[in-house]
């Protein structure tokens, strides 16, 4: 009889609820039990998990890591899928592996090179992939330099923060003066260059901004699988412009995802997303953790998180090629339940106290405590 297999998915996005759902429908109709923790009581990937529990606040990476490591000796995990504290988790693989648990992360050489897109754009640069040109901007006069140095080239500026993921800090400048025009309608990413200046001006801190040109549509997100043999399993892009989304294998984008992907140590699933400038792609971000999107290339006859966590435990899927590419599509939300009542959170020396109902360390659940959904 073929053993379960135990998945641990810490604070990640809502949209990683259809992972869990394709890890459940998986071709080998193994038994897969998903333990999920999260910031959020309200977060819908902990009402999706079989178990489910709160992380402990304001633990620094190292005291997360430490977390992780118990989290995973007493939920008896057998792959750990680490979003939060990436990079803190990835160097302690090796005490991982000695509990039993298969962490589905990259090296912590490759998480090292991408936590800092300017690190990230040199070091791509350097093996041949095209970047587009950037600008680094700590002050106002930085900013204003590198927005000047764009425009004259023909370019629309826009910026983004060194470090970060999902497109939170990113704006578009402009030099249109602030008026009604910005507050009718919904928020969008255009702010008057003015208003950035003077916000800099006025910062008791330096930003650590990258200024660049607004690239052209499509986008294309390539997600790539990788064995820790730095071999790459599957390549398959989806593209987005505008509203339209579809899917591609032309090799003016998957040949340079394969080219960072296994030349940097992506191993297991990451993102690697292109646009264009000009007349060429050019890199825009690498995600070196699965893509909230990533179900989508079920549209594809194509389950990546099984074949992710297969070869984890070692079991090699082979090559993914999609049967069929699917027609373009768009993406529109759905409801999705929560859990009624809220979780106890686990006490750390760092966390502080317990919560009222939950169990010292070591003591008995009750039913009415106890985490299975």
């Amino acid at each position: 009889m073929i053993s379960r297999v135990r998945v641990w998915l810490n604070r990640t996005y809502a949209e990683n609820v259809f992972f869990i759902d394709q890890l459940r429908r998986n071709p080998c109709d193994r038994a897969v039990e998903i333990h999920a923790t999260h910031g959020d009581p309200d977060s819908p990937v902990l009402a999706a998990a079989d178990t489910a529990e709160l992380e402990p606040e304001g633990l620094s990476p190292a005291a997360y890591a430490e977390y992780a490591l118990d989290q995973c000796a007493r939920r008896g995990i057998d792959v750990f899928v680490p979003r939060l504290h990436q990079a803190a988790i990835v160097a302690h693989r090796a005490e991982f592996e000695a509990a039993g648990t298969a962490l589905l992360a990259p090296t912590p050489q490759a998480v090292a090179v991408f936590e800092d897109k300017a690190t990230a754009y040199e070091a791509v640069g350097a093996i041949g992939v095209p970047v587009p040109p950037w600008r680094r901007a700590h002050t106002a006069d930085e900013l204003l330099a590198a927005v000047e140095e764009l425009e004259a080239a023909g370019h629309q500026a826009c910026f983004k923060p060194a470090s970060g993921a999902g497109g939170t800090g990113f704006r578009v400048i402009t030099r249109t003066p602030f008026s009604l025009t910005h507050l009718s309608g919904f928020p969008g990413p255009y702010v008057p260059l003015d208003l950035v200046l003077g916000a800099l001006a006025r910062a008791e801190e330096p930003v650590d901004w990258l200024v660049m040109p607004r690239l052209g549509q499509p986008e294309v997100s390539v997600d790539c699988l990788t064995g820790p043999d730095n071999r790459i399993r599957m390549a398959l892009g989806r593209t987005k412009n505008g509203r339209r989304r579809g899917f591609t294998l032309h090799e003016q984008w998957l040949e340079p995802a394969r080219r960072i992907a296994e030349g940097f140590g992506l191993h297991y699933l990451s993102n690697i997303q292109f646009r264009m400038y000009g007349e060429r792609p050019v890199l825009m971000d690498v995600n070196t953790r699965p893509a909230g999107g990533l179900h989508q290339l079920s549209l594809c006859g194509v389950n990546a998180p099984w074949a992710a966590v297969r070869l984890a435990l070692g079991e090699d899927p082979g090559e993914l090629l999609p049967p069929f590419l699917g027609q373009d599509y768009t993406v529109v939300s759905g409801p999705r339940p929560l859990r009624p009542v809220a979780l106890p959170r686990q006490r750390t020396e760092e966390a502080g106290p317990l919560l009222p109902g939950v169990p010292a360390p070591g003591g008995a659940v009750t039913a009415a405590e106890a985490l299975p959904l």
